[in-house]
């Protein structure tokens, strides 16, 4: 390697890892003087870059964890799978991902795949425990293996292992109480599948917060159903609008790209005729035409309390039971504004 490249490398460790290229050089030198959180993050962006570490800076990995999650289509889901990745390296664990996708590998599959590997744990994100029509025996049966597991962003009853979710009821009063706020009263809700548990939760807390905030309580044909896609925001969004909703309130950010083509496609605009509000605050909703007005999950707080857990579980030391609930955010932006029915 010559000067010039030994160079860029240090430069660009050292801009990885927010800090100076004489830092970065100690710590690949394993010379002293280095706090030891700084030293971890050099070495932490050596691994993201995809440098090879000095080989007396090498570690043993302390295991394989195995992370699974729904599909990579939808923005959140890499964004959970970042931080969760990143934190079990950080401790020395190797992680594993599995993506399911429609037609592909099934969850009950990669499972068996990371028990004949050896994982010390796994982790899911939004998996089958999420559907309330799934047999939640698949998790029980690991347990009673005392496999470590953690659930992220759904709830089974009886399963021995920690939860980890986002508050969708509070996400859904925080959406309606904005739109309220702007003077909307015809606020509908595209949300995804009924037999998912943060649809339960979230059409719960659009519907509380309808009869509370709003004063009606039968709105029952101001809600759809539809995937958690742009074409399934869509849909749910034409049916909404022909029933003259001047806001919708979707169930994720994918949706509400949906419900924005679908007020456009009746040469309507956003928000001027329709405010639209999506939830998740995934990669880019800062940067669409208009910006979107979101509820954001907390997926840094919520991987780390994942992995903690985890990792206290792989050490023998059990994690409270009960569900972890996560307060969301509401972000405002640029789909929301006064309601013209004033």
């Amino acid at each position: 390697m010559t000067v010039g490249e030994v160079g860029s490398r240090l430069a660009d460790i050292a801009r990885q890892a927010q800090v100076s290229e004489s830092t970065v050089s100690r710590v690949l030198n394993d010379k002293p003087g280095v706090a030891e959180s700084t030293r971890a993050a050099v070495l932490t962006a050596l691994d993201v870059l995809g440098y090879d570490r000095p080989a007396r800076l090498r570690r043993t990995s302390a295991g394989l964890v195995g992370l699974v999650v729904p599909e990579l289509t939808n923005p959140i889901f890499p964004a959970f799978a970042q931080v969760i990745e990143t934190l079990l390296a950080r401790s020395g664990y190797t992680p594993v991902l599995c993506t399911q996708t429609a037609g592909g590998i099934h969850e009950d599959e990669y499972v068996r795949m990371l028990l004949d590997r050896g994982v010390a744990g796994i982790v899911y994100v939004s998996g089958q425990h999420a559907d309330t029509t799934t047999d939640p025996g698949r998790y029980r049966r690991l347990r009673e293996q005392g496999l470590p597991i953690v659930l992220v962003n759904g709830w089974v009853e009886g399963v021995d292992a920690p939860f980890i979710s986002d508050d969708d009821v509070a996400a859904m009063q925080m959406a309606v109480t904005h739109l309220a706020d702007l003077g909307h009263r015809d606020i509908g809700l595209a949300m995804g599948p009924r037999r998912y548990v943060p649809s339960i939760r979230k059409e719960r807390g659009y519907r509380e917060a309808m009869a509370a905030v709003v004063g009606r309580a039968d709105v029952d044909d101001l809600v759809e159903h539809a995937p958690y896609t742009v074409e399934g925001g869509a849909a749910a969004t034409l049916r909404l609008l022909e029933r003259g909703v001047t806001a919708v309130v979707c169930g994720s950010d994918l949706m509400a790209l949906g419900a924005v083509r679908a007020v456009r496609s009746l040469g309507m605009s956003v928000p001027g005729d329709v405010s639209v509000v999506g939830y998740d605050d995934s990669t880019l909703m800062s940067h669409t035409d208009p910006p979107m007005t979101t509820v954001r999950q907390s997926v840094l707080a919520m991987g780390e309390a994942a992995v903690s857990a985890l990792l206290d579980e792989i050490v023998g030391h059990p994690t409270p039971r009960s569900e972890l609930v996560f307060r969301p955010e509401l972000v405002v932006r640029g789909t929301t504004g006064a309601s013209r029915r004033r």
